[in-house]
Order: structure tokens, then sequence, then C-alpha cells
């Protein structure tokens, strides 16, 4: 099978998306490879149809146990063979994969990187043949990144421990020059393909908002969507319940989501949201990366985020289906006071040396500082942000609340 009829036969469609033809075509010629593509752009198939095609078993390494359900699911459905390894299995349910994998019956298992310090997983890994190992979220890797997780560290040493390396590919939305650089050195990619699709995402419109009542402002905003599906992110868990009763008292079906609520309550109001019985969804960012719902056409962040890259990762989970959506912010500067408390009390407890911590607490706060830049802007929002990432833009966006403002 070719990639072509991979495509048609698994995905059905016709043609490939920019960036996707030149990502496949250097894995299946065993060359590394790393891809900086939006939200919605289609980054798994860049790992999927080589996985399709390849000998062997692909490794795709993720943090996101949603999304590892949701994309095995897909997989099986279209005929891959597919299974997921992270903690929500029983010890048993992990043997079993693991019998299953040394049988040959996956093309694709999805492991969260914690798996890769486990005796057991490390046994099965080298015993098999791996054509391929993707590494999702790679921003994850660098402590420049806004989703830092010390698990990835250990994908390098992993990779090194195989008897023999096989083709190492790292995809993420967002990322920065550092943590680009980052990525490459930290995994040990060798002479990837870099491919960039860029950051704009045309159909979202960005807007910052200044209400003197933002809880009526809210209320007003969701009202005016009607019944479409929408995220609210806030930045306390305290809040987001009193957004949700607020919704709610007002007859919005909204549904809370935040680390505070027992694992059966988040998958359950999850659930109602994916499935459009809660047609709202009062989050921290403990929820949505690698969330799946195409038809978000709104998120509205109630405070300020901590940084861009948080920001736009978080916006971007509106309007994935192309179709015209919104991300609306609403600013207020006593947001910038809690968001400050929130970086020093974060890194308090972290075992890490005075001289360190001072770095990292300077540049959460040199994130803070561009975050609130975006908020006060009277420029292009859009312009603002891809500035940030480093990709040239018009000046003017003509879809933004400042640029729509000043009759661009």
């Amino acid at each position: 099978m070719d990639k072509n009829s991979a495509l048609r036969q698994y995905f059905g469609y016709s043609s490939f998306r920019e960036g996707q033809e030149e990502i496949i075509d250097a894995i299946l010629a065993g060359r590394d490879a790393f891809a900086i593509m939006p939200t919605g752009s289609g980054k798994s198939i860049c790992f999927q149809i080589p996985a399709a095609i390849l000998n062997g078993v692909t490794l795709v390494i993720s943090p996101l146990i949603s999304l590892m359900k949701d994309q095995v699911a897909a997989l099986r459905f279209k005929g891959i063979r597919a299974a997921y390894i992270n903690s929500t299995l029983t010890s048993g349910q992990i043997d079993t994969v693991h019998r299953n994998m040394l049988a040959g019956v996956y093309k694709v298992v999805y492991v969260a990187p914690e798996r890769l310090q486990s005796d057991g997983f490390i046994s099965v890994a080298k015993a098999l043949e791996i054509s391929l190992v993707a590494v999702d979220e790679a921003h994850c890797i660098s402590q420049w990144g806004h989703d830092f997780r010390p698990s990835y560290l250990k994908i390098g040493e992993f990779i090194d421990s195989l008897p023999q390396r096989p083709v190492l590919t790292a995809f993420t939305a967002t990322a920065t020059d550092q943590v680009s650089q980052d990525v490459i050195r930290l995994i040990g990619l060798q002479d990837p393909l870099c491919v960039n699709t860029g950051f704009d995402r045309p159909n979202l419109r960005f807007e910052v908002r200044t209400p003197s009542n933002k809880l009526y402002s809210l209320s007003r905003i969701v009202s005016g969507f009607g019944t479409e599906s929408g995220i609210i992110y806030c930045n306390t868990r305290r809040t987001v319940e009193r957004i949700c009763d607020h919704l709610c008292g007002e007859g919005i079906p909204a549904a809370s989501y935040h680390a505070g609520l027992s694992d059966d309550t988040r998958r359950h109001n999850q659930d109602e949201f994916l499935d459009d019985r809660r047609r709202v969804l009062v989050a921290t960012n403990a929820f949505g990366m690698g969330i799946n719902k195409p038809n978000v056409r709104y998120v509205i962040h109630y405070n300020v985020p901590q940084s861009l890259e948080a920001y736009y990762q978080e916006a971007g989970r509106a309007g994935r289906d192309g179709d015209d959506a919104y991300c609306i912010l609403l600013f207020s500067p006593d947001d910038v006071i809690t968001v400050k408390k929130m970086i020093t009390d974060s890194r308090a407890g972290e075992e890490m040396g005075k001289r360190d911590l001072r770095r990292i607490i300077r540049r959460d706060f040199r994130r803070l500082h561009d975050m609130i830049g975006y908020c006060r802007t009277q420029g292009c929002l859009r312009g603002y942000i891809l500035d940030y990432f480093g990709q040239p833009h018009r000046k003017d966006c003509a879809n933004c609340g400042n640029c729509h403002a000043q009759g661009a």
C-alpha cells in the first residue's frame, strides 16, 4: 500500500493538506522529522499513515489520556489495529497489551511518557520491531514550553536503549525558536526534516474586552451564541464552579471541569460536552489538550492566562472544523495580581536550586508580561500573536476586534 492509497482507504481524503505529504515522505524514506502545525491541521495523519504502511509497530508518545482513547478508537474503526497504555488500565490489562504487542497484533500503540521508565514496557519494546516513534505535544519536553513534563526527558534515553534505532518524529502546535531547539536536542532528532506550516488560524477572530462587570458581560456573550458549543477558561477551580453555577442558574446547560473533581465526574462532564448534551464547558487549563471537538464556536478566557503559548493553545480549540469561531479574552488588571501569585506559589514546591528557580520565575514573569501586552495592544491581535512566534504577517488581519475597531 502506498501513501495515497492509505489516505483514501483509511481517512477518506483524496489529497494531503499542507506539510503532510512532505513529512510522510521523509518518514517513509527513513528520515527523522520535526513538525510545527496548528491545531486542526491534521498532525496525526503524518504518523498514522506511515504506521499503516511500514513493517513493525509505531509507538506514539503522548501525555493525553483522552486523546489516546479517542485516537485508538478512531484507528480501530478505520481498520488499523491499535491500543494504548496509560494509568487508566489495570496491571492485567497492561499485561494483555504487552502480550498482544509481542504477538504482532498492533500497528500503533499509544503510550504515556511515564511508561518509558517501566521495566516491563522496556523489555517488550526491546523485543519488537519498532519502525517509528512519534512524540506528540513535543513542546512538553522543554522547560521553555508552556506545559513542561519532566517524564519527556527520558525519551532520548529510551530510544538509545532499543536494539535498533527507529525513525523518530516530533509534533506540536506551538513552539518558539527556543522550544524548537530544545525538542531537537533533548529528544535526539538526527538531521530532521523541519516543517513549520505556520501558526495562523485565519478562521479564528480574536478579541479582548475590558468589561466593568465580567459576569454580566460573559452571560451576554454566551447567550448571544445561542445553542452553539463553547469553552470558558478560568484560572481557579473556585471561579470555574462559580461561573458554571451562574450559567446553569440562567438556564444555560453548562458543566465544569477541573482537577478537584473526581475522575468519574470529569469524564462524565467531558462526555456530556463532547456529545452536545451540555453546550458550555467551564474549565481550568486541566481540560482541552488533545480534545477533538470540531464544532466549538467560541472560547472565552474569563481570566488572563499565564502565557501567550497557553492562551493560543487553549483558544485554538475553537473552530477545528475550519468554520468561523471566536476567541474572546475578558481582561481585568486585577487578574494580573492573581496570576503573579499563581506563578510564585506554583514554583515554591519545585525541587531545583535557587538559581534555577529564580531563572524559571523570571521566565514566567516575562511570558506574563507578553500576555499582558496582548491584552493592552491597540494593534492587530493576530499580528501580535504571530510576532511572538516569529511568523511574518500583513499589518492588519481584518478579522480581530482591534482591526474592526480601527475600520480595517
